[in-house]
């Protein structure tokens, strides 16, 4: 495996490469992220590369974020690489990224102002401006993502698409622990206690799906029950929000792809997650 830190070394490596998987990553790599890997191997084939950055990006980091304490831990990450059988770790710092300030950004529309956008502003525009630079840095064949970030992925998708990029996305599952904690590199945040009660985040996600298979339609009411019952267990919910799958509008009572996403703080740690929905439509007669 190589560890490259430049974008000369970068593109010097890659240039013969007939085939690229890429996996982009801000670091402190978990079984979610070895996964995204193993996913990306299993796209382009054993004889193909498969690259990962490690990049902590300030761009989508908000001024009260936790871009100074976010972990580190770039030793570890590419054993845990090496191990994955990854080609290439591509590990810039801050002044190769951007070795000037960076006056061009990409501007998502208004997907990016929703949810996690409202809570988080600027944080899409951050997003999709250092996917693209290292999409032009690494020039991968296929990119994987998981879905944790939902709304990261529909925001991804639609600059794929809307910039004729030559690149295929793939989005992953969430990788979960057993008692259904998303796999988090915040997840260290937690205190023992906080860790005993994050599961019930993806428990008030389940609750709604549940009760949306079971016919209920009251988008509010199922938002608004499980808002509170997140609240009065201690969270400090941001939201709790029943979307369409396909653009994260709100639903209509006919549709039946949905995903309910939520994002809360317990203690100091916050925490998002989703669910997709799907439901079979009844025979038509």
């Amino acid at each position: 495996m190589d560890i490259v830190y430049t974008v000369a070394a970068l593109r010097a490596r890659l240039k013969t490469e007939s085939s690229i998987g890429f996996v982009p990553t801000m670091g402190s790599l978990h079984a979610g992220h070895i996964d995204l890997m193993r996913i990306a191997r299993e796209r382009v084939g054993a004889e193909a590369c498969v690259v990962v950055s490690i990049f902590v990006n300030r761009l989508q980091f908000g001024p009260k974020e936790d871009f100074g304490k976010y972990p580190r831990t770039l030793v570890n990450d590419c054993e845990k690489c090496r191990m994955a059988g990854v080609d290439v770790v591509f590990a810039p710092d801050e002044s190769e990224m951007y070795p000037e300030p960076q006056g061009y950004v990409v501007e998502p529309p208004e997907i990016q102002h929703m949810l996690e956008g409202a809570v988080r502003p600027g944080h899409y525009r951050g997003v999709v401006t250092v996917v693209l630079k290292l999409f032009n840095m690494v020039q991968p064949h296929v990119a994987v993502f998981g879905k944790k970030d939902y709304q990261q992925c529909r925001v991804l998708d639609n600059m794929v698409r809307q910039f004729n990029l030559p690149v295929e996305l793939l989005l992953a599952e969430t990788v979960r622990v057993d008692d259904g904690l998303a796999l988090s590199s915040r997840n260290g945040y937690l205190a023992p206690t906080e860790r005993e009660e994050a599961p019930q985040l993806v428990a008030a996600l389940r609750a709604i799906g549940s009760a949306l298979h079971a016919g209920e339609r009251d988008f509010v009411a199922l938002e608004t029950h499980a808002f509170g019952t997140l609240k009065a267990r201690g969270w400090q919910p941001d939201y709790v929000a029943i979307r369409r799958q396909r653009d994260l509008l709100p639903p209509a009572p006919a549709d039946n792809a949905l995903v309910v996403l939520a994002a809360a703080r317990i203690g100091a740690t916050r925490l998002i997650d989703n669910l997709e929905v799907s439901i079979q439509a009844p025979p038509f007669f």
